[in-house]
């Protein structure tokens, strides 16, 4: 499995459109893999929705955006790899709208609608996004990620009445120097009123309490980032809030293996929702021989932080708690300066964890050894064995009885001159496996945490995932390990503090087993 493309919700159904090559565990012959669900969690597998067949995407049916339009007609725009290898824009409509799944796609005889305009290079020309209406002329645009000839990462503005017919606006959505190919552009509304939790629809205009997210998958390093601005639907341009900040310098979606990601507006649950791609970090030869690779993260409703007003809140859909099954609570343990505690839940392979730390920060004060924030970062701080005055301490999941094998989840306090603490939240996968075709790194970065607020964790632990939520999910990092001891019943969870000056309290800790998503074929 590859990245997603176009998901929506139609007639009762949740629907994921996905890369797959049906021949392989490797890249190459991308279809669309297909499959529907009722909760955005139990999953049935369909045929192919569509495959390699005309000269404009012989060489790939790749990752493209569903619009559904006012009378309830959806197009899907994707882009297709021709004879050439030439990157072009088609489009394709269900050919029984009646059909709540969806299963046949009609390709336009017109295609490809768009094809790379000049200054663009051939094989830079991808990913069209969902449409949204413009307020100033009520006509439809899409926007599709570039480069210049610079390296300069850029988004394109096309005008649409009819999605055959397209006007390629003269202003760029939004250019940012130095960031290179953007891939999987996605710009949605967010509300910035804290009375207002509902997510909202991707035509929903600029104006008071209302901000437009610009995001894009780096193809220079993998990863998605995100900023946080104004869209003016008058020159159809985007302006972030913070510059310093802006698209591909600034903020990640996830800090972890996570990418190619993408949102839609979910009617029913009034949200809107994310998917991202998690592929491996094992070799090819691994994958080949387990006859799979890459999934999707579990989906995850996007909004506004209104209390910091500067990043976005994700989090599992509620509906992944219908999983949980067994819970134990754990209250009250405290955790002293370089120690271990080992919890009891039994087998520890499919756990939702939600935990609250209280941190006694005071045997710390007045020692300041290290520069603030700039002295450390989760990547180069040593992991979970690197001691510090306030840090490491959290979690390690999918671990075995000795430790040989753990994925560590911790929060790490610096302490800077001024006497301000700053907050890292970060995931060490260097000791997650004894297998050595793996890459593993040490993933993680700053989460805001503001006065008053204790530190928060929710972590969804399945099998070869961990996917980690700090404060509300201000910050995520998912990672994908692959233990060969921490497995089956063999699997256990312990709470640590690596810690030398500082105690902490699981002032709240609440773990449930999952249940499996039984995903499987759908049959009539």
């Amino acid at each position: 499995m590859d990245r997603s493309a176009g998901p929506l919700y139609y007639k009762g159904w949740y629907h994921l459109f996905y890369q797959w090559n049906p021949d392989s565990a490797v890249w190459g012959n991308i279809t669309w893999g297909h499959a529907v669900s009722r909760d955005l969690i139990h999953w049935l597998h369909l045929p192919l929705a569509m495959v390699p067949d005309h000269w404009y995407d012989i060489n790939g049916v790749w990752t493209g955006s569903a619009t559904q339009l006012p009378d309830g007609r959806i197009v899907m725009l994707y882009t297709g790899a021709t004879e050439e290898s030439v990157q072009v824009q088609n489009l394709a409509e269900p050919a029984d709208p009646n059909d709540p799944l969806l299963r046949e796609w009609s390709k336009a005889e017109a295609n490809p609608v768009l094809v790379p305009p000049p200054g663009i290079g051939l094989t830079d020309f991808r990913d069209p996004t969902t449409a949204w209406r413009n307020p100033a002329d009520s006509a439809w645009r899409i926007t599709i990620g570039s480069k210049d000839r610079d390296h300069a990462g850029l988004a394109l503005v096309y005008k649409t009445e009819d999605f055959l017919h397209y006007d390629l606006l003269p202003t760029l959505l939004h250019v940012v120097k130095g960031t290179g190919m953007w891939e999987c552009v996605d710009l949605y509304p967010v509300s910035t009123s804290p009375a207002v939790e509902d997510g909202l629809e991707t035509s929903t205009p600029p104006g008071p309490g209302v901000k437009h997210v610009l995001k894009a998958s780096l193809d220079d390093d993998r990863n998605d980032y995100y900023a946080i601005g104004t869209y003016d639907g008058e020159t159809d341009t985007w302006t972030p809030d913070n510059a310093d900040i802006d698209v591909g310098i600034g903020l990640r979606y996830d800090y972890g293996k996570f990418y190619a990601s993408k949102t839609f507006y979910d009617p029913v649950g009034r949200r809107r929702v994310l998917w991202g791609w998690i592929g491996e970090t094992d070799s090819e030869r691994a994958d080949i021989l387990k006859g799979w690779a890459s999934l999707q993260s579990i989906p995850r409703t996007v909004m506004l932080d209104t209390k910091t007003g500067s990043n976005l809140l994700q989090w599992p859909v509620v509906e992944v708690e219908n999983l949980r099954m067994r819970g134990k609570s754990f209250d009250g343990l405290d955790v002293s300066p370089g120690s271990v505690v080992p919890l009891d839940v039994g087998k520890a392979t499919q756990l939702d964890i939600e935990a609250v730390f209280e941190v006694d920060t005071s045997a710390a004060d007045g020692v300041v050894t290290e520069a603030g924030a700039a002295a450390y970062s989760c990547g180069t701080g040593g992991g979970a064995v690197g001691r510090g005055l306030m840090g490491p301490f959290g979690l390690l999941v999918l671990a075995d009885d000795q430790l040989s094998e753990r994925t560590a989840v911790f929060f790490y306090l610096v302490k800077g001159v001024d006497g301000n603490l700053t907050t890292f939240f970060c995931q060490d996968e260097l000791r997650s496996s004894k297998a050595n075709d793996l890459v593993k790194r040490v993933y993680g970065s700053l989460v805001p945490v503001l006065d008053g607020e204790n530190l928060s964790i929710r972590i969804l632990v399945d099998h070869s995932i961990v996917e980690g939520f700090a404060q509300g999910g201000r910050t995520c990092i998912t990672s994908r390990v692959y233990p060969t001891k921490a497995i089956y019943e063999s699997a256990k969870i312990f709470l640590f503090n690596n810690a030398t000056n500082v105690g902490v309290t699981a002032k709240s800790l609440k773990i449930w087993e999952l249940n499996s998503a039984y995903i499987r074929p759908y049959v009539d």
